[in-house]
């Protein structure tokens, strides 16, 4: 059994629900278990959850059911996806120069890449005996299949939180000296005022 993240690209939206739907009615059987489908939409470079599941599987760890698939959608629509763009597999991917790019592109980069604005995808956290199976559920219509390794995609998401709670910290630390070296001018400008104030009385 391999643990896989599943993005089926359709060309017709209606037919992802159709296909979600389908989806539902068998979670598992003796060659796929499904732990969650989310279906999702790219806006002006943005994905929306607009509809899915979490099966009643329960596996005691929550990054296996709800979590990964949320937590990518939220790095890929958050300030790594949005502010680095195609350099995301830089920073996460963990490439040091130009020659190791090629071999470093994350999968977090794959998965944004994957999707492109104006489409609706199904994203699928599956256990897959022979991936033939799900393959058939979701060739039903025109589709488009890529499968990640999601052990290597929940490892890149924990990264990506961690770099975005870094840069979050960094961020509020220079506000935080931008406001008190203001402060300070503004203590300064004051003072000389209230001299120039006094020094003006009685004359």
């Amino acid at each position: 059994m391999k643990e896989n993240l599943i993005l089926a690209n359709y060309k017709v939206e209606s037919e992802a629900y159709q296909a979600l739907s389908e989806l539902k009615r068998e979670t598992t059987n003796a060659n796929y278990t499904i732990s969650q489908a989310m279906i999702v939409k790219k806006e002006n470079g943005k994905l929306n959850v607009m509809d899915g599941f979490v099966s009643g599987t329960t596996t005691g760890d929550d990054t296996w059911t709800g979590g990964l698939i949320g937590s990518l959608v939220g790095v890929l629509g958050g300030p790594i996806g949005i502010l680095l763009g195609g350099s995301v597999g830089m920073l996460i991917g963990g490439a040091v120069d130009a020659g190791d790019m090629a071999d470093n592109v994350s999968l977090l980069e794959k998965a944004g890449d994957c999707i492109l604005d104006g489409e609706t995808a199904i994203i699928l956290l599956a256990q897959e005996e022979y991936e033939t199976a799900l393959t058939a559920k979701l060739n039903n219509f025109e589709v488009s299949i890529t499968r990640l390794d999601a052990a290597e995609v929940a490892a890149e998401v924990e990264h990506a939180r961690e770099v975005e709670r870094q840069m979050a910290k960094e961020t509020r630390e220079k506000l935080r000296a931008e406001k008190t070296e203001a402060f300070k001018e503004t203590v300064a400008k004051k003072s000389e005022e209230l001299k120039t104030w006094f020094s003006n009385l009685g004359k």
